[in-house]
């Protein structure tokens, strides 16, 4: 069953937006030395952009704060090509919500990307408050930080939804957060991830761990979920 959202419109990721551009951005295959060292990411920071090793459906997960399993559409390419950006705003910036603009028009710019939103009902994994409560620590309201690796989980100052967010990338599914849990935390949270050899003396499953780590639960369910769906995407040309 699809249904769709009031907002779902196909329009180009600059018309989306509108707003701030970079001064200068470039974007260019990844060099063969980037891909075979394997890292990848696509820090924004201070008016800078600099994607190493990233594919455009990495780029839309983080333009856009959602999972990998609520990307659909497009050609297959946008999860399989490598890129490297480099972005400069004209002035510093620290406006978490702007540099998502920037970026926004800066993937229609350069990849023509056409995209729009969508409510379907699918099975995702939603995070709700174990019993007992939520074993969390106040955050303050300061610069929120993110460090994520394998099997691991850093957030200080941060939302629960970035906690979905970063957990949705992990899994590859969808997260929601159901916790009803206003402010910002700080928290930590390392498990074993599905596939890696088991551990006595090492973190439990993921389940496990935000049940005895955070005092939170995470349970599969049929949800309505939205997704961005991806109408159109255009390799980039030399610049």
């Amino acid at each position: 069953m699809i249904r769709l959202s009031v907002l779902a419109v196909a329009l180009a990721a600059h018309a989306q937006t509108g707003g701030p551009t970079f001064e200068v951005a470039s974007v260019k295959p990844a060099s063969a030395e980037e891909i075979a060292a394997g890292a990848s990411g696509i820090p924004t920071r201070h008016g800078r952009v600099t994607g190493i090793n990233v594919t455009l459906k990495r780029c839309i997960i983080g333009a856009y704060h959602i999972g990998p399993g609520q990307v659909v559409g497009g050609p297959g390419w946008i999860d399989r090509e490598r890129f490297h950006i480099e972005a400069k705003a004209e002035a510093e910036i620290n406006d978490d919500a702007v540099m998502d603009t920037m970026l926004r028009n800066l993937l229609g710019e350069r990849f023509h990307l056409v995209v729009h939103r969508e409510t379907r009902e699918m099975r995702a994994l939603v995070l709700g408050v174990a019993k007992g409560g939520a074993k969390l620590q106040k955050g303050e309201l300061n610069d929120a930080v993110t460090n994520a690796g394998h099997g691991r989980i850093t957030l200080k100052n941060s939302t629960l939804d970035a906690l979905a967010e970063r957990l949705a990338r992990a899994k590859d599914w969808p997260v929601l957060n159901e916790t009803g849990m206003a402010g910002v935390f700080n928290l930590k949270l390392e498990w074993t991830p599905d596939g890696d050899r088991p551990n006595p003396d090492g973190p439990p499953d993921l389940m496990t761990a935000i049940r005895e780590q955070l005092g939170l639960t995470l349970k599969s369910r049929k949800v309505p979920v939205n997704v961005l769906v991806v109408d159109q995407a255009e390799k980039p040309g030399e610049n």
